[in-house]
């Protein structure tokens, strides 16, 4: 993956330096004439350029945020700190960090993709090659697409900058929010055009014409446009370019296995000399207290919920690779540090023991559990993968085969009450076999659901499936979720205002047009 993230010192300057403005959402790189001229003549050369997009734009939205949003609020994962109890029992604030750095990153990166498109199109009207620059834009659209979806369900109504540099340039800074639907349409639009423009193969971890017509099986599912999303769902599945990958716990728990064969699109992540930025960073926040090393920092930040302890089957495989509770060991990984009795405990390989007293190796916090998904241990000196401090190497995968299973069945069951369709239930089975359960012989929308929520576990994804489902499900979901601690259960009042999240109060204090009523976009 290398080659994706070399950046040539040429272009580092003019990709990467922002230019000042007063507002997130109007975020910009500054694409100079001179780069134009001399550079984007190869296709390395015009690659590095949407490189950029593949990593570090997303640490904002990655690192936390798309724990409190996706998971903490859907009543998967429970928390502590400050900035993140809200996220349980729904009394955040427009002043939430957590709020503001989501809203940076998608805005960035949606203001960088519109330069970066208007740069490769005035390349080609300089002269320059149309066959290594359209599928760079291509690749602009699919994340400028993707980025307006996440908007619009975390949002709902939201301001559309389709051109940073020229409402910068017009000094209009009274930019409204626009219906939660246009957004939709909006992004929808983006990754046809991805569709389009992008090849059908491309080097691990690049986004591909599938990658998109993924998201859009994605987004229409969302829309409850069940017929588009089958039809787009079962074109990936019938590519033959996608398959489960067979060990599901180990997409999560190692780099080696980063864009396999069930990936894609992912979060690009490497170590370096000074990985700031660029390693992935979920280790320390998931990671338990008891497997820190001088090499990994652990603090166990977002823990398993008590319910979502309860939502596994029994005997589902995907339990293990989500979860670390009492009994779950990882033998390869031998943590030591300077106590002797703890070191004693672990000389056979890491284990994870509620019962063992905390100060001798055991591990007791307040759910009993850690999550395991992308904690890949405790560093290269003590059995694990590189490690260092915060940052590893694993990528995040945002959309993976499996959903495009789960998303082909729904759309199959579409808004019917249960489904026996041969081909719904061969897609959604082969989910569950792959988690060593039993084939079931037919659908609901309850039984989707929830084979959605323990094959996505913290992944970032669970509170839009409860959103999508409408205010009434939602708040029936929510409101029987405990979202308390293993000793002190805790239940929440869920109200409609709670479906989208507010807009940053320092965006709409620099822009008043954000707090007046949506308006139309098309």
């Amino acid at each position: 993956m290398k080659k994706i993230f070399r950046i040539s010192a040429l272009l580092l300057i003019p990709a990467l330096v922002l230019f000042s403005c007063k507002k997130n959402f109007l975020e910009k790189p500054a694409l100079d004439s001179t780069t134009l001229d001399n550079y984007y003549n190869t296709a390395e050369e015009v690659r590095s350029l949407t490189s950029t997009l593949y990593g570090l734009p997303w640490s904002g939205y990655e690192n936390r945020a798309m724990d409190a949003i996706g998971d903490v609020m859907a009543g998967n994962e429970y928390t502590g700190g400050t900035d993140d109890p809200p996220f349980l029992n729904f009394s955040f604030a427009s002043t939430s960090v957590r709020i503001a750095d989501a809203w940076k990153v998608f805005y960035k990166i949606g203001g960088w993709t519109s330069e970066y498109m208007n740069a490769l199109e005035l390349k080609k009207s300089k002269g320059g090659n149309a066959a290594i620059l359209d599928p760079a834009i291509a690749e602009c659209h699919f994340f400028k697409g993707t980025v307006y979806f996440y908007i619009a369900r975390i949002w709902g109504d939201a301001p559309i900058i389709n051109d940073p540099g020229g409402t910068i340039l017009s000094g209009n800074f009274n930019i409204p929010r626009y219906f939660k639907a246009d957004v939709l349409r909006f992004a929808l639009e983006e990754l046809k055009k991805a569709e389009a423009g992008l090849p059908e193969t491309d080097i691990p971890g690049r986004v591909t014409k599938w990658s998109a017509k993924g998201m859009m099986a994605k987004l229409y599912l969302y829309r409850k446009d069940y017929d588009s999303a089958k039809t787009k769902a079962l074109e990936v599945i019938n590519s033959g370019k996608y398959d489960l990958f067979p060990d599901y716990g180990a997409m999560f728990s190692s780099s080696a296995n980063n864009n396999n064969i069930e990936s894609l699109f992912s979060i690009q992540h490497q170590l370096t000399g000074n990985p700031w930025g660029s390693g992935n960073q979920k280790n320390p926040d998931r990671g338990p207290s008891n497997l820190q090393t001088a090499e990994a920092s652990m603090w166990e930040l977002y823990i398993p919920s008590m319910d979502m302890k309860n939502a596994y089957e029994s005997g589902d495989l995907r339990r293990k690779g989500s979860m670390m509770e009492h009994g779950w060991q990882n033998l390869k990984w031998k943590p030591q540090n300077s106590n002797a009795a703890y070191n004693a405990f672990m000389a056979g390989g890491y284990k994870y023991d509620t019962l063992q007293p905390t100060t001798e190796g055991g591990q007791k916090n307040t759910t009993r559990s850690n999550i395991a998904k992308y904690v890949v241990g405790p560093g290269a000196a003590y059995g694990g993968e590189a490690v260092l401090g915060m940052n590893t190497g694993i990528n995040t995968m945002m959309l993976r085969y499996a959903d495009i299973l789960l998303i082909y069945a729904e759309a199959v069951l579409g808004g019917n009450a249960s489904t026996t369709d041969a081909s719904a239930l061969a897609a959604f089975n082969k989910v569950r076999v792959r988690a060593g359960l039993n084939q079931l012989s037919s659908l609901t929308p309850e039984i989707i659901m929830k084979e959605r929520r323990v094959e996505f576990a913290f992944e970032g994804d669970y509170w839009f499936d409860i959103q999508r489902q409408g205010f009434a499900k939602a708040k029936q979901i929510i409101e029987a979720q405990n979202r308390g601690t293993f000793e002190v259960p805790n239940y929440v009042t869920f109200r409609e205002s709670n479906m989208h999240l507010p807009i940053p109060a320092g965006e709409v204090l620099q822009d008043p047009a954000l707090a007046q009523p949506p308006v139309a976009y098309y």
